[in-house]
Order: structure tokens, then C-alpha cells, then sequence
């Protein structure tokens, strides 16, 4: 079964959830993550505004709308919400690096750099390199050196967040390359792997030649509410 449809089983699975417990704010959660890796953004967006109505103690957790308005092309929501969102986790380069690209997308990536919040504790070396990446302190070779072949998840989240630098500077032939890789070359379980292949999808790049080796295991790591 090829990943879409074991997406759409797994949208529905959560339609049945919610149908019986229509006041759980994390069965929203769960099924607006669904929506977003089936590319269904505004849906995705309005399951979270759900959650967080039923409990608006859920606000600054809301990471994963922050990451589908910034595919909806809201950027000035998707920089609120990551702000908010800092507010409770100070110290998460990736959290700082989307407000990032909020930011960039409506102003220039020079404006984005100079309203670049500080963050120093990442406990990930790809991570806090990411951040000098963005922050004008180190090359882009700097961030794709760490870890060896075998750090699938080091070698990936550099390659995504290379591609995504590239996109806020406009450009777009080094972004689409970087993208690629990480989605092809370094699949992890990770709900940031659904960024990159959905980040190719609604750009229309080409990605048929994605593995796609994506197990039930992947679609269910986050079933308890």
C-alpha cells in the first residue's frame, strides 16, 4: 500500500475517533497532522483551531500550525504562533528558525536575519550549526559536514534546513536540490520528513523518485491522547 492511501486510512481512523470523542483536543491534533501530510493545509489549520479552542492552554504547543500556515502562505500567523510558541521553549533553534522564515517570506531574508532571535542550548551540533547558518556565522558546508552517512537524522535535518535557507533567499534551484536530498536520500521517522515531501509537492517539484518506504509505525508514533 503506497503512502497516500495509508494516509487516508489513518484520516479516517482519526474521523472515527473524533466522531465518538468530538471534545478531545488532541484527537484534533492528530487528524489536522493527517490533513497536513495528505496536503490538505486549510484543513490541517482548522483541526488545530479546534484544539485550541477546547483548550486554549494548547496555544504555545501549537508548532504544527505554525508549519501549515507557512505552507497556507500566512506567514505573519505562522510568526505569531512561533513566537508564542518560544515563550514556553526559549531555546528551540527550530521554532526560532520558522519565525525565520515567516519573516523572510514577508520581508527579505535580511530582515529575517536581523530579527533572528538568540538561541543557544540546542543540544543537536546540526542544530545549533543550522542556527549559525541563519544567523550569518557559518557556510551551508558547515551545516551538510555534520555527522557521517550513517546519522540519517543529523544528514537530514541539515539537508532540510539547508533547502529551506535557500528558499528564503530566493533561491530556487539550490533549494529544490537540498530538498530532494533530504527527502530521498536520508528518510527518517519524523514529522518533519512529511515537511519535506509536502514542501515539494505544493512547490511542483518532481519527487516520484521518493522511496517512500513510510511503515504504519511512522503514521501511528503519536496515537495516545
Amino acid at each position: 500500500m503506497n503512502l497516500s492511501n495509508l494516509l487516508e486510512k489513518e484520516l479516517a481512523r482519526w474521523n472515527d475517533i473524533i466522531s465518538t470523542r468530538t471534545h478531545e483536543p488532541r484527537a484534533y491534533i492528530h487528524r489536522g497532522m493527517v490533513h497536513f501530510k495528505l496536503a490538505n493545509i486549510d484543513e490541517s489549520i482548522a483541526d488545530f483551531d479546534i484544539a485550541e479552542q477546547l483548550d486554549s492552554r494548547l496555544t504555545p504547543y501549537l508548532w504544527q500550525r505554525g508549519l501549515s500556515y507557512y505552507y497556507a502562505e500566512k506567514f505573519a500567523d505562522g510568526a505569531k504562533q512561533f513566537e508564542v510558541d518560544l515563550s514556553v521553549n526559549s531555546q528551540d533553534v527550530e521554532e526560532t528558525i520558522w519565525r525565520y522564515l515567516c519573516i523572510a517570506r514577508l520581508y527579505g531574508a535580511a530582515k529575517a536575519r536581523q530579527s533572528l532571535l538568540s538561541v543557544k542550548n540546542d543540544p543537536r551540533l546540526v542544530m545549533r550549526r543550522v542556527y549559525d547558518l541563519y544567523a550569518g556565522h557559518c557556510s551551508t558546508n558547515d551545516v551538510l559536514t555534520v555527522g557521517t552517512n550513517n546519522d540519517k537524522r543529523a544528514k537530514f535535518y541539515g539537508y532540510l534546513y539547508v533547502g529551506l535557507y535557500f528558499e528564503a533567499e530566493n533561491q530556487t534551484d539550490q533549494a529544490r536540490h537540498y530538498m530532494t536530498q533530504a527527502l530521498n536520500e536520508y528518510e527518517i521517522d519524523d514529522y518533519m520528513w512529511h515537511v519535506a515531501a509536502i514542501h515539494q509537492k505544493l512547490r511542483g517539484w518532481d519527487y516520484t523518485n521518493s522511496k517512500f518506504k513510510i511503515q504504519n509505525s511512522k503514521l501511528r508514533k503519536s496515537d495516545a491522547i
